[in-house]
């Protein structure tokens, strides 16, 4: 027997594209969209223009896109919820920097903003019940430390 809609963890909403019908998302997915949420209040607050969140082509995504003065900032969220053993920090791995490079080239490509100065940013959410913690880190990693120095000179910043 399907359960009712209160019974399962979770809530309804409209499909992404807007669609008639509806799409489950998950608690840990509005918990994740909350962060981000939050994350974004705060880098408007502190100065940088939001151009994109959550920014898709094909299996590769930017959390937020954002312009702070002359300079392209991809901003990569991290959430972790309370009692988690693992910080976010330690989330941004080695190999999640190279994908969010990649996703960042794939942005790149589709804006035309090759000459544009980037760089990316982290900014780690902690989920402080009611609220959340956020710390935020600038230039975070050096693109020739991710991808080798041999992809040093895809963009020049």
């Amino acid at each position: 027997m399907p359960h009712a809609p209160e019974d399962v963890p979770g809530r309804f909403a409209r499909t992404a594209d807007g669609a008639a019908g509806l799409a489950f998302v998950t608690l840990r997915q509005e918990k994740g969209s909350a962060g981000e949420d939050a994350a974004a209040a705060w880098l408007e607050k502190a100065g940088m223009r939001i151009l994109a969140r959550n920014w898709r082509s094909g299996s590769y995504e930017l959390d937020l896109v954002c312009r702070d003065g002359d300079e392209l900032v991809f901003v990569e969220v991290r959430l972790r919820g309370k009692g988690s053993l693992a910080s976010p920090e330690a989330s941004m791995t080695p190999a999640k920097c190279r994908s969010v490079v990649k996703a960042a080239r794939a942005y790149l490509s589709a804006s035309g903003e090759w000459d544009v100065p980037c760089r990316f940013d982290l900014v780690c959410v902690r989920d402080a019940g009611a609220t959340f913690e956020l710390d935020y880190y600038r230039h975070v990693f050096d693109i020739s430390e991710i991808m080798g120095s041999g992809d040093a000179a895809w963009q020049p910043w």
